[in-house]
């Protein structure tokens, strides 16, 4: 009857997904390739070279970051960030193909997400609630138990039966919204969100170019962002909805206002389309949003098939920031021993050091010893606080930490770093492309040729 097909053809039409199949490979029955046999041995360095020292400096105490073995085997991380209602959750809804199923997350003009919803893989269709989440210590969520129980009521997860979820996960994040005060959310939104940010391997920020104000809770979300830009990529969502030469403006307004929060040589890289499963909007750039669509979707790729060599650059990195951390508390403890004499007050001592560390070249002399960089630097005022928690007293030398048995706690994390974890990631990059090191390209020590030159 005529009604019916009135309804029919008001219902938008849907894009045709196979490109999302091909270039996320969903469709392949290859066998997953197995990386346990590297997990373990990055394990065992972790726990055998860099924990030790970790717990004997408290480490966790200064950046809050302990590393679960849940976290060291968990599959990479996306997060959405931006504003509220720019199309975040729509666009985790249509990569997984979830709309108008009963798992599809809420969309709207209001905003419509305040939870931080994780979508992992499961058997099934389920949610999990946040109290459940952070209390299974195999799952890498237990840390976030810290932030209190407002925020894990705040904590949801959904299991879906998706290929794709089963090689990564995806965070969606309430929406910034600019005029609301910290603590009207009731939890840390911050630190919740660096928690997210210094785990995830990919981080979307959304913006819909409707409304492009950047306010103070983006501003700090960005200063928050500093140090991870290679992991941001910026998305200019329904970009179908404006007309091309309105599009343009937009984009460099973005770029205006983005400028001075990222300050980067390279400027991060926007992707510009409608992440949604409706037609483009007729009389715009169908092929250019398409092209950026499977631009996206190769990064995301690119972070999968690169999870191992990024989860051991992770555990380096973490490495390297524990080692200085231990060389720091070493020099203040060394300090201080030297300026103690028998009728000195050790408190007054040490609050002298404390309060100025510079006069007694406590981080010059860091950046004195190899391979430390100036940008890698913990914030002296950082230590103040670290000490006022843990006296100063409680540590032991660097010197002391050696055992007949165990060796010496910082000659352990110096060989992680600079040989275990290395060896490690060339392991896996011969095992991935031999081509690359056979004799065609390197020419096995013969001389180069000069490619420009006539023969």
């Amino acid at each position: 009857s005529p009604p019916e097909e009135v309804e029919d053809a008001s219902e938008p039409t849907k894009r045709d997904r196979s490109h999302l199949e091909n270039t996320l490979k969903l469709n392949e029955e290859k066998p997953a390739d197995d990386v346990s046999g590297v997990l373990q041995r990055l394990r065992k360095i972790y726990h055998s070279s860099i924990k030790p020292l970790e717990h004997s400096y408290r480490y966790n105490e200064l950046r809050q970051h302990e590393i679960t073995d849940g976290e060291i085997t968990s599959k990479p991380m996306v997060l959405f960030l931006g504003p509220w209602s720019v199309g975040k959750s729509s666009m985790i809804n249509y990569l997984l193909g979830l709309d108008d199923t009963p798992y599809q997350l809420y969309t709207g003009a209001e905003p419509t997400t305040s939870e931080f919803t994780v979508i992992m893989h499961g058997p099934k269709l389920k949610t999990i609630e946040g109290i459940v989440m952070a209390a299974d210590s195999a799952r890498s969520f237990s840390p976030l138990e810290k932030f209190g129980q407002n925020f894990l009521e705040k904590l949801i997860g959904i299991e879906v039966p998706h290929k794709l979820l089963e090689r990564v996960t995806f965070v969606d994040t309430p929406g910034i919204i600019e005029n609301r005060k910290q603590q009207e959310r009731g939890y840390p939104f911050n630190d919740v969100c660096q928690w997210f940010i210094d785990r995830a391997d990919l981080i979307f920020v959304v913006f819909d170019p409707t409304k492009l104000d950047v306010g103070l809770e983006l501003e700090m979300l960005f200063r928050q962002l500093k140090g991870r830009e290679s992991q941001i990529r910026i998305i200019l969502n329904k970009a179908d909805s404006l007309a091309t030469q309105e599009l343009m403006r937009v984009y460099g307004a973005l770029f205006w206002s983005l400028a001075p929060l990222i300050n980067v040589t390279e400027p991060p890289r926007v992707y510009v389309s409608s992440f949604w499963p409706h037609d483009y909007h007729p009389e715009t750039h169908r092929d250019l949003f398409l092209k950026e669509e499977i631009s996206l979707l190769e990064d995301l790729n690119q972070v999968i098939e690169n999870r191992m060599e990024n989860k051991i650059a992770f555990i380096r990195q973490h490495a390297i920031r524990v080692r200085i951390h231990a060389l720091l508390v070493d020099r203040y403890l060394q300090t201080y021993k030297d300026k103690m004499t028998f009728f000195s007050d050790g408190e007054l001592v040490f609050r002298d050091i404390v309060e100025d560390p510079d006069r007694f070249y406590i981080f010059k002399s860091i950046l004195a010893k190899t391979n430390v960089s100036k940008f890698d630097l913990p914030n002296r005022e950082a230590y103040k606080d670290f000490f006022g928690i843990n006296p100063i007293t409680s540590f032991k030398l660097l010197s002391q930490q050696c055992s007949y048995m165990g060796g010496c706690f910082l000659e352990k994390i110096e060989k992680a770093i600079t040989r275990e974890l290395p060896d490690l990631l060339g392991s896996i990059g011969l095992g991935k492309k031999p081509n690359v090191l056979s004799c065609d390209v390197t020419g096995c020590g013969e001389t180069p040729k000069n490619r420009y030159r006539k023969p």
